[in-house]
This record gives structure tokens, sequence and C-alpha cells, in this order.
């Protein structure tokens, strides 16, 4: 829930963070969970640019080193907070942590530029063409057939058939 804050925003995330907190009391479960992060103000952004190529690779140099100056802030600050602060927390490996950004993005829908990086990204820790299609096939009857096929149409660029 924590991680699809900085994809989809807080605006769309808040009610079912509340939601969801309701049913973790009603289970008994304590809160606030232990924490799961595993960086500090001072290493997020270092850590965070570790896992980030793990799964882009030299893919990442190239972003930093092509963005326009004024904007690599936003650079810097998608690293620090995407995969700083949430793809090095603890409970989720990189393979699942890497197909629920992918999920995100296709039922966000308008940004298949970042779909296809993140099909790239997911073959890259692992997850391949038939993990990709089946997610989308579960998401289908969520996010409606425009998107689905938008997703399976990067997929499908992305991937050899």
């Amino acid at each position: 829930m924590y991680q699809a804050v900085p994809y989809v925003g807080m605006a769309r995330v808040f009610d079912f963070l509340n939601a969801t907190n309701d049913v973790l009391r009603t289970r008994g479960i304590a809160l606030p969970l232990e924490d799961q992060s595993t960086t500090t103000t001072e290493t997020r952004f270092e850590k965070g640019l570790e896992v980030q190529k793990q799964a882009f690779g030299d893919r990442i140099d190239r972003m930093y080193k092509e963005s326009p100056k004024d904007q690599v802030h936003i650079q810097r600050f998608l690293t620090a907070n995407c995969f700083g602060d949430f793809y090095t927390r603890t409970g989720l490996d990189l393979k699942i942590r890497e197909l629920l950004t992918f999920s995100m993005l296709a039922a966000l829908g308008g940004c298949e530029s970042q779909i296809a990086g993140h099909v790239a990204a997911n073959l890259a820790v692992g997850n391949d063409r038939t993990v990709l299609v089946s997610t989308v096939t579960q998401l289908l009857p969520f996010i409606g057939y425009p998107r689905t096929l938008n997703a399976l149409r990067v997929i499908n660029e992305g991937t050899s058939l």
C-alpha cells in the first residue's frame, strides 16, 4: 500500500491507507506496523541508486546525464523516494516490488513510457513475459480493456513473442 504513494499519489492512496489500518486494527494487529525501512535520510539516495541500477542498469546513468539541468532534482527525488524509501524496505523482494510498480502503472493508464521502462526492469530482475502477461490478465477486470491492451502492447514491444 505504501509503495503506491509515489506512483499514484497520496490523494489516491489516502482513503485506502485508512481502510487498511481499520482492517488491521479489527484483526488485532498493533499499529503502527514494525518499521521496514533500511535507509536513513543520509543514505536513501545512495541505496536507492543501487537498487535502481539493479533493475535498470546503465539506463540510469544515461537518464542523469541526459536530463535537463533544471530537472535533475526530480530524478534525484525519484531515486531517493521510489527506490531508496520503498524498494529497499524489507518484507517484499525486488521481483515483487517491480511487478507491483508495473501493475500500478498499467492501472493508471497514460504512462506507457514508464510501463516500458518497468517491463525492461521486470525482465532484468527475473519476471519474464509470462509473468507480465499473466499479471495484466488478472488486472483486466479491474482496469478495463483499454488499459489492458495498452499494457500488452508495451509488453509486446519489450519482449519477444
